[in-house]
């Protein structure tokens, strides 16, 4: 079946909109889970980074983001083709 592009773009805000749903509850999952572990085992750094998720530069997504809307972001479909190509190719080790 073909979608239009509005059907996938509304498909894809719907998608998004369930991921931060779903990361919101994960993560208090996680929280009254490993609050409750925390009181009888120190919790590992790798548990700890896990529960606490990827670190993130909240100033440099808003740049990015505000680039994007006023159309100043810079595209470079060679670079961009370049490494497409590169996670297609099979290592040679």
């Amino acid at each position: 079946m073909i979608t239009s592009v509005g059907q996938t773009i509304s498909s894809a805000i719907e998608a998004s909109k369930l991921r931060e749903s779903g990361k919101a509850r994960t993560t208090s999952a996680v929280s009254s889970s490993t609050a409750s572990e925390a009181s009888s085992v120190s919790a590992s750094p790798v548990s700890r980074m896990a529960a606490e998720g990827a670190p993130v530069d909240i100033d440099r997504v808003a740049a990015i983001k505000s680039a994007i809307a006023s159309g100043n972001y810079p595209v470079n479909a060679d670079r961009i083709a370049e490494r497409m190509l590169a996670l297609d190719l099979p290592s040679s080790n």
